[in-house]
């Protein structure tokens, strides 16, 4: 970020325009579906054996409760999104080059 800032900068004092387009992603990863990213892990990276199976467990069978007022709403499956902070946030650039 500051050698974008500090690029802006040096081009303004040249009386130069500088553009700046971002582009977040992030909200791209809440709808990664695990079959299919799982079935990409194996079929085009090759993960197989005690990783595919660990990457399984970590992805199947998971819940989400949401408290909303002082309520709990009902338990449901978590069957898309990558967890933010976890270790799979690095395979957000790997499904980037499977889709």
């Amino acid at each position: 970020m500051l050698r974008v800032i500090s690029k802006a900068v040096s081009e303004a004092d040249e009386q130069r325009v500088t553009l700046l387009a971002s582009l977040d992603m992030t909200a791209a990863f809440d709808c990664v579906d695990h079959s299919l990213l799982l079935m990409r892990l194996r079929w085009k990276f090759g993960l197989e054996k005690t990783a595919l199976e660990w990457m399984t467990s970590f992805l199947t069978d998971t819940t989400q409760q949401v408290a909303y007022i002082g309520q709990l709403l009902p338990i449901l499956p978590v069957l898309y999104g990558v967890p933010q902070g976890s270790v799979l946030a690095a395979l957000r650039a790997v499904y980037d080059r499977v889709t």
